[in-house]
This record gives C-alpha cells, sequence and structure tokens, in this order.
C-alpha cells in the first residue's frame, strides 16, 4: 500500500489530505518502536513522540526516527513559566521535527514565548516547527472542568477561549477533540489547525478518553489531523489497521 506520507509536514497542510494521519508511538523502549515500525517497510510515516518515549531514549530516539524518514510530532505539552518554556523551545527547535506543543492553559505569554524560543532556535534555512497548544485533554470531562478546574464556563466554552488565545499569541492551531473542531473554524484564521486525538474505529474500546470520535466523522467535522495510537499500534496486523484508517480518514469505501 502507498500511504503517500506528505514530504513536508510544515508547509501546505490543509484538511482531508491523505498524509495527515498521525500514528502515536505510544511505546516505552526504542526496541519495541524498532519491533513495530519494521513491518511498514520504507513506507514514511508521521509519527507522534510522547512523553513516555522521549524521557526514556531522549533526543537519540529522535534521531533515529528523522533517519528513517519518517515526520514526527514531539508531544510534550510543555507548561510552565514564560522564559523556561522559550528556552526549552529554543532547544527543541535543534531537533529539527516538524510539530510541537505546548498547554494552553499556560497562558498568552507563555505561547508567545514558545514561539519566539523556535524562532530563535530553528537553523538558518530551515523551516520553523508548527507549534499547537493543547486546549483540553480527551481525557477531560465536564464534571473536571466544574469540580477540578473550578470551571465557570462548560468544556465547550474553555476550549473555545483556549483556541481564541492561543489563536492571539501567534500559534499555529490546537490540539482539541473531535467535538469542537467546527466551532473553532469558524472563531480562527483559515490557515489555523485542529489536531485531533482520541480517534477510534467503531467498536474500538475508549479506554482512558472520553471525548473520542471515528476516523469517518472526524473527517466530516473538519479535522486538519488526527492522531490515533492504539487502534493500530494494538491491532493483530497494524500495517492492515493504519490502512483501514487512512481509508476511513479519506473516505474512500472500496
Amino acid at each position: 500500500m502507498d500511504f503517500h506520507i506528505l514530504k513536508n509536514a510544515s508547509e501546505g497542510v490543509g484538511r482531508n489530505v491523505e498524509d495527515s494521519l498521525i500514528l502515536a508511538l505510544d511505546f516505552p523502549n526504542k526496541e519495541e518502536v524498532h519491533t513495530f515500525l519494521t513491518p511498514f517497510g520504507d513506507e514514511k510515516l508521521f509519527v507522534k513522540v510522547g512523553m513516555e518515549l522521549f524521557y526514556k531514549e531522549g533526543p537519540k530516539m529522535i534521531e533515529e526516527i528523522k533517519s528513517m524518514g519518517h515526520h514526527i510530532f514531539l508531544d510534550l505539552k510543555l507548561h510552565d513559566i514564560p522564559v523556561t518554556v522559550k528556552r526549552a523551545m529554543s532547544s527543541l527547535a535543534s531537533l529539527e521535527v516538524d510539530l510541537v506543543n505546548v498547554h494552553a492553559l499556560g497562558g498568552k505569554a507563555m505561547m508567545e514565548g514558545a514561539l519566539e524560543g523556535l524562532e530563535a532556535g530553528t537553523r538558518s534555512g530551515k523551516a520553523r516547527p508548527k507549534c499547537i497548544a493543547v486546549t483540553q485533554l480527551t481525557s477531560s470531562t465536564e464534571e473536571m472542568v466544574r469540580t477540578e478546574q473550578l470551571g465557570s464556563v462548560s468544556l465547550q466554552q474553555s476550549v473555545e477561549h483556549l483556541a481564541g488565545l492561543t489563536n492571539e499569541a501567534g500559534l499555529d492551531g490546537v490540539v482539541c477533540s473531535v467535538h469542537e473542531v467546527e466551532r473553532i473554524h469558524e472563531l480562527v484564521r483559515p490557515d489555523f489547525l485542529t489536531v485531533t486525538p482520541g480517534i477510534r474505529l467503531l467498536g474500538d474500546n475508549a479506554h482512558d478518553q472520553h471525548r473520542v470520535a471515528t476516523p469517518a466523522i472526524a473527517r466530516e467535522k473538519g479535522s486538519n489531523f488526527i492522531v490515533v495510537g492504539r487502534s493500530i499500534t494494538r491491532a493483530e496486523n497494524p500495517v492492515e489497521a493504519y490502512g483501514k484508517v487512512q481509508k476511513e480518514w479519506r473516505g474512500i469505501t472500496s
């Protein structure tokens, strides 16, 4: 199968493009990553490296994945005072990944600092990594927002507000659930990206995520990127599952 993964994740990103499926490498070590990726052969994927893998293997894991030709979303969700995030992003820029993120709850100044750090740390002649902000995690619920975050607004309103703040800060987009995508695209600039985790094939276990959706629903709602993990990584045949998700995401019925 020819997956046609994008040639440059930092350019020409739009909705419903066939190469906007991000595969979450939620594994504890590089050995399991290599075991998982081997059946895909020479196909070039867009993969997500999260905290579990990065904290265990470090920057060398990024170098190894890049050497295979894959594109990378480095999902570390930075959240600290603005100067710390700025300095951290300056360092991360040297890894030359395609996409990084912060928590929007860190505030506008912190998000602006993240962007400044990326711009300062990006080598001359190289494209700055896209930077997006997490609004509310897909594990968040109305109850959590009300009782744990002491929110005075609904979960939907919180996501919309944080997306607007992210837009004002100049970041490239947000991480949100599929269920907020349509409204966010109504509120922000046309090139603002929506990256949506919590994607499950029909009948799959939602596990610890509450705001989930199928690839088909994500496509209908207008997600720019979908992030898929366990529906593929825990499948009996991951390559076959990847193809199934791609077909549903791209609206191929045959």
